[in-house]
């Protein structure tokens, strides 16, 4: 096993390198850059009359010797070749640089953005999986019943309604109608001044709506791969030599059955857990004005804030990478007739 961990830790650099240098290529073809954005934004700023406020139009008019000042602000002075090799050493002292436009660390704008993508992927997380195992064993138990069949429509049906639709109406009804539940943010703006238990219900005040929005269509994969794994060792010959021994049928499934049906999601957890920290959705925080990695991943490609964009995907392939690596490792963890070879 070891000789396989030292393979797959070895095998994390060229698939890093290649992700960022595919990336890296990319973006250099890429319209509208950093300096041209900055332009345009100065442009914007200065309100050259009406018609030309907020209107693109490169480097017409600027003086050379300013636009070279910004280029080499931004580090496009070097050749890509040589801009993409400090980034590697970059990278490689786990610095994930500096944001062209939000004058702060990229790092300290993950920290900033992680509480909100936390909230909504580790509440769907726990929400997600508390009800689809339990409701993917008994769909198995009483598989073909009515409970089985009703149970499978409003699963399905969940599944099929976009995010945000779901969201939009839980607004309207719950938040404009009705008047139940905010219309934005993750806290009241006096959350500060209140004592901590009611912090706690305003939190889950404001948190109610997007993570309903989330995690109603998030767990019916679960709920079908429990369902079919359970069925599946049902059917296994020695479930028939368990219950020809007279082994009651509560013990032939908690025992036995669910001990080998819940491999497959148990090895599924680590990388979903890790998932939801960075788990940032763009519609469902744009929908209910909040600030996470979703908005700030999608402002960044926008502005072609490259830093952002490269250092997020960097840790977040580095993080993939490691969780898929636990992930291997739990099937032996459960499974110990599993051998890495």
């Amino acid at each position: 096993m070891w000789a396989y961990i030292l393979k797959r830790l070895l095998l994390m650099a060229p698939t890093l390198l290649g992700v960022l240098l595919v990336t890296f290529v990319v973006i250099q073809f890429v319209p509208g850059g950093p300096v041209e954005q900055y332009l345009a934004e100065a442009r914007a700023g200065l309100g050259h009359g009406s018609e030309g406020a907020g209107f693109y139009r490169g480097g017409q008019g600027v003086d050379p010797k300013r636009l070279e000042e910004i280029k080499a602000l931004y580090g496009f002075d070097k050749p890509a070749h040589e801009r993409f090799g400090q980034m590697l050493v970059q990278f490689a002292r786990f610095d994930l640089g500096q944001s062209f436009f939000q004058n702060k660390p990229v790092a300290q704008l993950i920290w900033e953005k992680l509480p909100v993508s936390m909230s909504l992927g580790l509440w769907t997380f726990v929400i997600s999986y508390a009800v689809a195992v339990p409701l993917g064993i008994a769909k198995a138990v009483r598989a073909g019943s009515r409970f089985d069949l009703v149970t499978s429509i409003l699963v399905l049906v969940a599944y099929a309604i976009p995010g945000f639709v779901l969201g939009v109406a839980l607004l309207v009804i719950f938040g404009g109608q009705l008047q139940w539940f905010p219309l934005r943010g993750l806290v009241s703006d006096h959350w500060a001044e209140l004592s901590w238990p009611a912090r706690i219900v305003d939190y889950l005040w404001h948190i109610t709506l997007p993570v309903l929005a989330m995690v109603l269509g998030s767990f019916a994969v679960t709920t079908m791969l429990t369902k079919n794994a359970v069925l599946e060792e049902i059917r296994k010959q020695y479930v028939l030599v368990a219950r020809a021994k007279g082994l009651h049928e509560r013990t032939i499934l908690w025992k036995h059955v669910l001990r080998n049906a819940l491999i497959p999601i148990v090895t599924g957890f680590p990388a979903a857990f890790v998932g939801a920290f960075f788990t940032g959705s763009l519609l469902i925080e744009t929908l209910f004005s909040l600030d996470g990695l979703g908005l700030l991943s999608y402002e960044s490609v926008i502005r072609r804030d490259y830093p952002v964009v490269l250092g997020t995907l960097y840790l977040f392939t580095l993080i993939g990478l490691v969780t898929k690596l636990i992930s291997d490792l739990c099937y032996v963890w459960v499974d110990p007739r599993v051998k890495f070879d």
